[in-house]
């Protein structure tokens, strides 16, 4: 994400994800917001707000949190939503395990109940430990718990894959979770 549009990269992503009527939008089932509404709407809180600075939004977040439709006329998050929307995510086979990083404070009660959705729609889960890291980081000390994926695949959870690289899926039990890392720093 460019600096230069870090409140408006964060306000789109709550709009987006959690609160499109924040700006009066609303999102159809699948997520997708129409673009020319969204910029409209944006300009009431950020006047300046433009389809070019929404394309840079897009083009250079991070964490590729967004996608335009194939015309470029609708915007969705990728994942990440607290409503309920349907990704069009068809159901893929993960890889061998997969990674969560959480803060400290939260591994003990993580261990008791499993991973759980809390507010959004999924789990999300990561290839790279190193993602795990930052996730983790965000909220305090991080741990790193590495998730059985192959044996809870096995066992009939079903996990997707979101445009962005993310892994989803429904819940995590503890039996299928080992701490594999922990920032003692």
């Amino acid at each position: 994400m460019i600096e230069k549009y870090k409140k408006e990269s964060k306000f789109l992503s709550l709009v987006l994800r959690h609160h499109p009527e924040a700006i009066g939008i609303t999102l159809d089932k699948h997520g997708w917001a129409e673009v020319g509404t969204l910029i409209k709407n944006m300009k009431r809180k950020f006047p300046v707000f433009s389809l070019k600075m929404l394309e840079e939004i897009v083009a250079t977040d991070g964490k590729q949190r967004y996608a335009f439709g194939e015309d470029g006329a609708k915007i969705r998050a990728n994942q990440g939503h607290s409503l309920a929307v349907e990704l069009e995510l068809l159901p893929q086979t993960p890889p061998e395990c997969l990674y969560h990083g959480t803060a400290n404070r939260f591994v003990e009660s993580i261990l008791k109940t499993g991973i759980l959705k809390q507010t959004r729609q999924y789990v999300h889960l990561s290839a790279a430990i190193e993602t795990a890291i930052k996730v983790g980081s965000r909220h305090g000390k991080p741990v790193i718990l590495k998730v059985d994926t192959a044996r809870m695949h096995e066992q009939g959870y079903t996990f997707y894959l979101s445009a962005n690289g993310v892994w989803l899926t429904d819940k995590v039990p503890p039996k299928f979770l080992e701490v594999v890392g922990e920032d003692r720093g």
